[in-house]
């Protein structure tokens, strides 16, 4: 068996989406910081409608990929939010 180091077409498309190295040059991801910060909702949405409104005119099927993850990543935060508990209060 021969092994390269060639990447298929589906794996750069990945690469590109799913985390791509530019935006993991330190060890937070950005995506997590914003969170971090209290924006990540509207950064996911206004990034939704970005990439759904620009795919025919720029980045066509790899667009609507992105438009895809910041979906999945704002239902994952809406999972996430309704599976945390109730804090109780102190008093």
């Amino acid at each position: 068996e021969v092994k390269t180091n060639y990447k298929s077409e589906e794996q750069l498309m990945k690469e590109k989406v799913n985390h791509p190295d530019h935006y993991n040059a330190s060890s937070l991801e950005v995506i997590d910081a914003i969170k971090g910060l209290g924006f990540a909702e509207g950064f996911c949405a206004g990034n939704i409608i970005k990439y759904v409104c620009r795919h025919k005119h720029k980045g066509g099927v790899e667009d609507l990929e992105k438009a895809k993850w910041y979906l999945e990543y704002l239902i994952s935060m809406d999972n996430e939010k309704k599976q945390e508990k109730p804090k109780k209060d102190k008093w």
